[in-house]
């Protein structure tokens, strides 16, 4: 019999394609990088706050609007606050009527007054005192924050020391004001009147205007609700102020020098523009992109390379891809 001899043509066919393929591959994967560096347009933003805690009452912008320097955006209620100013107000009134019995010298009638004063201060100071005491029992339990409990010895340390201000006033009544308590008077009149300022100032923060010119990006609350202390209003964007960033791999930041011009297209404009670079920076150990060698020496790292418009772009909007 005849032996027959194996036909080893389709298993060489199917390594030759394997080799082939293989080549292929090899060949692609060891083709040069794409070259083309993509970036986006950036712009600066601002937030607008309130110094004060408050109720969203109105606001008089939408986002997408264009605002100005000084123009109302929005307006708190701050009910708090407009008590304050009634305080301060009927403070700063005690105070110049002291300071005026005090240069005038005291009445009878004077006497009297500055007597009711200090019991009207006096039961000031024993409201207070029971309203901190009923805060310090709930801080004590861990109800309420530490700020509220703050606040509530803040307000009695005030009602008693309007409570001494007044009895010392009451004495000076009794005794005839000297020369020391005139000046004592003036200055008590000169607090309040600050005190009135202070108040005056958290008022006008209670309306939100715009310090720079721009656009409204973002407005968070709505009419109704809350906001604390530095909460932010709503996000406005300067327009003017748009630049574009790139993030360039280390061996290609040959390509960027400080104060250099160079073109780049905005593909959603189907323009190209002239940017001139103004800032580099190092993004840090965590932007590595790659090691240089097999076992590697070192890390490729990333850098943030940023550029403005030499001419204004019309219609560049923040978020657009640029193209170099």
């Amino acid at each position: 019999m005849e032996k027959k001899i194996p036909n080893l043509l389709p298993a060489l066919t199917i390594l030759a394609l394997v080799v082939a393929i293989s080549a292929i591959f090899g060949y692609i994967s060891f083709q040069d990088e794409d070259t083309t560096l993509q970036g986006q347009a950036e712009v600066t933003e601002y937030r607008v706050s309130s110094k004060v805690p408050g109720r969203i009452a109105r606001i008089f912008v939408e986002e997408g609007q264009y605002v100005h320097a000084g123009d109302t955006l929005a307006l708190l209620d701050a009910p708090e606050v407009d008590a304050k100013l009634s305080q301060a107000r009927a403070a700063e009134a005690g105070a110049a009527a002291q300071s005026h019995k005090a240069d005038k010298g005291a009445r009878e009638e004077q006497i009297r007054g500055a007597y009711e004063m200090w019991q009207k201060a006096k039961a000031g100071l024993e409201v207070m005192e029971k309203s901190y005491q009923r805060v310090k029992n709930l801080y004590d339990q861990g109800v309420i924050s530490a700020q509220k409990h703050d606040e509530a010895k803040a307000q009695y340390d005030a009602a008693a020391a309007t409570e001494r201000a007044a009895k010392s006033q009451y004495d000076m009544a009794k005794n005839g004001a000297q020369i020391e308590d005139r000046e004592a008077a003036r200055s008590l009149v000169a607090r309040a009147q600050g005190a009135v300022d202070e108040v005056k100032s958290y008022i006008h923060e209670t309306v939100l205007t715009a310090s720079e010119d721009g656009e409204i990006t973002q407005i968070y609350p709505s009419i109704g609700e809350l906001v604390g202390t530095g909460a932010p209003i709503m996000s406005i964007a300067k327009m003017a102020d748009m630049w574009i960033t790139f993030n360039v791999r280390e061996d290609r930041l040959k390509e960027f020098t400080m104060g250099q011009v160079f073109k780049a297209r905005v593909p959603a404009l189907d323009v190209e523009g002239e940017f001139k670079v103004y800032a580099m920076r190092d993004l840090g150990s965590y932007a590595a992109w790659k090691a240089t060698k097999s076992y590697g020496q070192f890390d490729m790292k990333t850098f943030e390379v940023k550029a403005r418009p030499t001419k204004p772009i019309n219609n560049l909007r923040p978020g657009m891809s640029i193209i170099k």
